[in-house]
């Protein structure tokens, strides 16, 4: 069971060192049981299906970089904003790649050093994630 706004720790959760928790996940597999976001971003080439939840698109493809980075930065802040206070999840197809980097640039905003964001996400979501060069770079000169 969760608190309103607060993921439960458990698969895909992570805690930001500012305490804001979120949920990453591939699209790929099935929903997690428990609790639904109540905002997801979605990290893809295409357009995802319809949610039952508020989401935004970023067009990214896969083992790419997001297509606007602008974009991705002021999607990457609201996430972090919102989850303060909400369910905020961040998926792409197989949940490493896209939303490992995504994951890494939201822990960039909330206090974790660009040199340091891809381990740290390593550590606490998923061991291979960020999985290419391009986005191992694209999250070291992240600025928020």
């Amino acid at each position: 069971m969760t608190t309103v706004g607060i993921w439960v720790p458990g698969a895909g959760v992570i805690e930001m060192p500012d305490g804001t928790t979120l949920r990453g996940r591939g699209l790929q597999r099935p929903l997690p049981e428990g609790a639904l976001p109540t905002f997801g971003l979605y990290l893809l080439g295409k357009e995802p299906a319809t949610m039952d939840w508020e989401t935004q698109w970023l067009e990214w493809l896969d083992f790419g970089l997001p297509r606007d980075t602008k974009a991705a930065s002021d999607a990457f802040v609201e996430a972090h904003r919102r989850a303060r206070f909400e369910r905020v999840e961040i998926a792409c197809g197989g949940g490493r790649g896209r939303t490992g980097a995504a994951l890494a640039c939201i822990a960039v905003i909330a206090g974790v050093p660009p040199h340091a964001a891809v381990d740290y996400v390593r550590r606490r979501y998923h061991p291979r994630a960020v999985e290419t060069p391009f986005q191992r770079r694209f999250v070291r000169r992240f600025q928020n």
